[in-house]
């Protein structure tokens, strides 16, 4: 009965997405409507930063089984979407998501495969020097191939999903006694010289569920317990606090940090998987930093109880804010996909004494596209040029030479790195970028950022 009369109020009120751009006159306007659910403000904000749109400011309103969110959003060079494909893309996304979620009885973070093509690796462990060039091997010895990967590292500890097929068939491994294989390979890989004293390595198989990748890093990080702090604080962290609303019945949010791409995605889903639900937010961004106010309660109706709960809240926000401010230098290799190069690539980093803080693997079209941020062996993002000059030579050389040009700018600017494209089969670019971009930085009065869009 009671799933019967959820489905008459969807449709007599169908969710409704507006996409305006002449609402506000340096973004482009969103507003989506619908009848509240679990998550679904996770997979509204999921959807905003999987298109790369950047929220500049967001209203958060939810009540009576009913929600409205507002978002404005830019590109990644700050200006409206003017594109009018893009914006009809942008509506019918977020359509058809929420549809796809009213029609559910509960939303989940893993999502069927649509054609189980490849195989999903989830593996957490001790962060150390050389790692991914280790998984890389490994998984080249064994045949595997790898089209996609994500490694994220936090507080010394490291998380990476990879999704692998067979080099001889180019669909998902489903061979058990294979499979078993690669996993203990792997999972030694990740335990290295760990003790009794360190968390163990812990991993997970799949070959018929695909993840959101970045959820689930949050969520495997989280559960690893990334948040307690073996070092001292430094200036660069957030400030979250977690305040008593008593009077409206609420636990009040309130962040500050320095702004940067899919913030708001990481807060609302770090708030989510700790099992709290927003039921009104606002989040307004300056030229540099970030405020974001969110009045919450647990799934079960009550506001937070303790001061240790409390704690536990701004420590995870804290450490779901990090895990993408990785100081370091920014490397990015474009070359033609081929089985093995990620292993090339990740070794000439490893041979030159660098740390891999941060990876994303992408494999579309026949070329392979990999991004990472790396620093030295102690951790330090500033990287000695001469040490660069050597790394982008020896990535260069794998795409068959081609030369090359370096800038450098200032103490915390940037270092820049290029290839020039060879014609040879094998082509690579590559391009580097380092700074101290957080550093010397200080929070201003927040009340000056909260102005009317008009």
């Amino acid at each position: 009965m009671d799933d019967e009369f959820a489905k008459l109020i969807r449709r007599i009120n169908p969710p409704r997405v507006i996409v305006d751009n002449g609402a506000c006159g340096h973004a482009t306007f969103i507003q989506v409507d619908s009848v509240n659910k679990h998550e679904i403000l996770l997979e509204i904000v999921q959807v905003l930063s999987d298109l790369n749109l950047n929220v500049t400011k967001a209203y958060i309103s939810s009540d009576a089984g009913w929600f409205m969110d507002v978002f404005y959003v830019t590109d990644n060079q700050g200006k409206k979407i003017t594109d009018e494909e893009t914006l009809g893309y942008i509506q019918k996304t977020l359509e058809t998501k929420i549809y796809i979620l009213n029609s559910m009885k509960s939303s989940a973070s893993l999502i069927p495969s649509k054609d189980h093509t490849s195989t999903t690796i989830e593996l957490t462990g001790n962060d150390r020097p050389g790692l991914l060039s280790e998984l890389s091997a490994v998984l080249a010895d064994m045949g595997c191939n790898v089209i996609n990967a994500e490694i994220w590292t936090h507080n010394a500890r490291a998380a990476t999903v990879i999704h692998i097929t067979d080099r001889s068939t180019g669909h998902a491994i489903e061979d058990p006694d294979r499979l078993s294989t690669i996993k203990e390979l792997l999972f030694n890989v990740m335990k290295g010289d760990s003790d009794f004293k360190t968390p163990s390595a812990r991993m997970f198989v799949s070959t018929s569920r695909e993840t959101h990748t970045g959820r689930r890093l949050h969520q495997m990080l989280l559960a690893d317990r990334d948040f307690e702090r073996h070092n001292d604080k430094c200036s660069m962290e957030p400030h979250v606090n977690v305040l008593d609303c008593s009077d409206r019945d609420y636990t009040v949010v309130t962040i500050r940090c320095l702004d940067r791409p899919k913030l708001l995605f990481d807060t609302v889903c770090c708030l989510t998987d700790m099992e709290y639900v927003v039921f009104h937010g606002t989040v307004v961004t300056g030229r540099l930093e970030a405020y974001q106010e969110y009045y919450i309660r647990h799934v079960d109706g009550f506001p937070i109880s303790s001061e240790a709960e409390q704690q536990r809240v701004m420590e995870c926000l804290e450490a779901a804010i990090e895990r993408r401010t990785t100081q370091g230098v920014e490397l990015e290799v474009i070359t033609e996909d081929r089985f093995g190069v990620l292993s090339e690539i990740t070794r000439i980093i490893r041979e030159n004494g660098l740390s891999i803080k941060r990876a994303e693997i992408r494999r579309n079209g026949g070329k392979a596209k990999d991004r990472f941020i790396v620093s030295d062996v102690m951790g330090n993002g500033v990287v000695d040029p001469k040490t660069m000059e050597m790394v982008q030579k020896g990535i260069g050389g794998l795409g068959g030479g081609g030369g090359c040009g370096v800038k450098v700018e200032g103490n915390n600017s940037s270092l820049l790195l290029s290839t020039k494209l060879p014609k040879e089969k094998h082509e690579t670019r590559t391009s580097f970028s380092f700074g101290n971009l957080f550093k010397g930085r200080s929070f201003h009065n927040f009340n000056k950022l909260i102005k009317s869009c008009s």
